[in-house]
């Protein structure tokens, strides 16, 4: 999973940011992206996190000494707290935060426009808190690269409006959907987001690439899923052909590539990706879900598109819940309101 972020967020040169650093993964990933490409990571990156447990502050430092690399690791919490002067500052930016967080204090951060330009969810969530902090760290050419959960690329309500402002900010690029058990402590599906601030100025700023990449894993236990080296390239080939970039085939994705993109273009591929433009994403309700752009392959017999139907069900279970919380939330606090004005 983090390799697949590294190798489509190529970071080759600059300053990457980790506001939610944990144990220094993408770091390490990078580097190694960087030594497979024949560069040197210290000439060519420069890292700096945030991780808010100090333990596990020690850890990241720990782990990027191991691989002979070195940060300015910082102990902060990153909702509150900026020790490393984020806002436009960063070329890269990579993280796994923690999904639907709950219990930010809102009131200390909700006169801050630089951190969260588009403004805060009214529900009990912090996903869009986690998007807007990486989006106000990029600089005018930065890229993002982070896991988040499924229920944010279809939630209403007020982090409907915040994922409209961005989608219409330009700066969403691909969007990348993966199935159960890449994690050992979370079970469900996720999403990958990427945001290029950088494709404004480009032919694609009306468009977003969405990659739908639930089929594509190796089993590796009877509860835990991975992406081959092959794999990652082959998701990461299609990203490039969309950029309009060369591809890789170090990992061996050559075959994977002539299969589905046979004259050596991006072109759509139903039940794996397609591009869509801002008008066809506002028809679909402002929505950042791959599957509902990508279509279904035709049902083989063996029962695979029940299994993606039903996976797409839960993730509109999840949305639905979080939009009924937020409405009694909102009933709750007029009738406070009410009773108090009487």
């Amino acid at each position: 999973m983090v390799k697949l972020i590294v190798s489509i967020i190529e970071p080759f040169h600059g300053k990457i940011l980790d506001p939610a650093c944990g144990s220094g993964g993408m770091f390490v990933q990078s580097a190694e992206f960087v030594q497979e490409h024949k560069k040197r990571p210290v000439d060519e990156i420069s890292i700096y996190g945030q991780e808010k447990t100090k333990e596990t502050v020690n850890l990241c430092k720990m782990n990027l000494a191991v691989h002979g690399l070195s940060g300015d690791i910082k102990q902060a919490n990153s909702y509150y707290e900026d020790l490393h002067d984020m806002v436009g500052n960063f070329d890269f930016v990579m993280a796994n935060p923690p999904f639907n967080v709950n219990r930010i204090d809102k009131e200390r951060i909700k006169n801050d426009r630089s951190h969260f330009p588009l403004g805060l969810p009214t529900a009990d969530n912090g996903n869009y808190i986690w998007i807007q902090l990486f989006y106000s760290a990029l600089n005018k050419n930065g890229r993002a690269g982070f896991v988040m959960a499924n229920s944010a690329s279809d939630a209403r309500s007020s982090e409907l409006e915040l994922r409209k402002k961005l989608i219409q900010e330009r700066v969403v690029d691909v969007m990348v959907a993966v199935g159960p058990n890449f994690f050992y402590t979370v079970t469900l599906p996720c999403t990958l987001w990427f945001l290029d601030k950088a494709k404004r100025n480009t032919e694609r700023k009306d468009k977003v690439l969405f990659i739908d990449a639930r089929n594509i894993y190796t089993q590796i236990d009877r509860s835990h899923r991975e992406f081959t080296p092959e794999q990652i390239e082959f998701i990461a080939n299609i990203v490039r052909l969309y950029r309009g970039q060369p591809i890789e085939i170090v990992h061996g994705s050559l075959d994977l590539i002539k299969e589905k993109f046979s004259e050596g273009k991006y072109q759509d591929v139903v039940g794996l990706c397609r591009v869509a433009t801002l008008k066809e994403i506002e028809e679909q309700g402002w929505s950042l879900n791959p599957g509902r752009y990508v279509g279904v392959i035709e049902d083989n017999g063996d029962g695979l598109d029940f299994k993606q139907r039903l996976e797409e069900l839960n993730e509109e279970l999840e949305a639905l819940n979080q939009e009924a919380n937020e409405l009694e939330m909102r009933i709750a606090e007029n009738i406070e309101k009410i009773s108090e004005a009487q």
